[in-house]
């Protein structure tokens, strides 16, 4: 009887299989596929968001704020700039290259905050600036750091204050 049983389930299952590529769109329609679907069909099919599509737009879920890191490179007459500063802009952005570089690559980021930073403040905390709205910071850090996924590295972003390099945390 448990024989019976388990070869109805099997063919049961068989034939649900056998009607699967007629009711289910393929992905990738051939062209006799979408000549022998009827218009309404193909007009449908081809607006239609598949798994694919519609998990995408989760990302441009803006949050209201974020946590980051950064390393700030400054130069000689940017706002805040210590005094001992006296690289130009250019050389500036020339190192604030090579800390994107080096973090992008793989490089402990709190080490190169170590390294490279010139912001005081930030560089006693391992370059953390904490969680932040929008408004709390110079709008080029901003439209940077929530521009940035989690864990992901900016290229150089410059502000009054000099090039930031620039990590996401959350």
């Amino acid at each position: 009887m448990k024989r019976i049983a388990i070869l109805l389930s099997a063919l049961t299952l068989l034939a649900c299989d056998d009607k699967k590529p007629d009711s289910t769109p393929s992905t990738a329609p051939s062209a006799s596929a979408s000549a022998a679907a009827p218009p309404e069909a193909s007009a449908t099919s081809a607006t239609s968001p598949t798994t694919e599509t519609s998990a995408a737009p989760a990302p441009k879920v803006v949050p209201t704020a974020v946590a980051a890191q950064h390393v700030l490179v400054a130069y000689k007459g940017a706002k805040g700039a210590p005094k001992t500063i006296t690289r130009s802009k250019a050389d500036a952005k020339k190192r604030a290259e090579e800390v994107a570089a080096k973090a992008k690559s793989g490089s402990d980021f709190t080490a190169l905050v170590a390294e490279y930073s010139d912001d005081p403040g930030s560089k006693e905390r391992m370059g953390s600036v904490g969680k932040f709205t929008r408004e709390k910071m110079v709008k080029p850090f901003s439209d940077a750091a929530f521009a940035l996924g989690v864990d992901e590295i900016s290229d150089p972003v410059e502000s009054e204050f000099g090039f930031h390099v620039i990590k996401r945390n959350q």
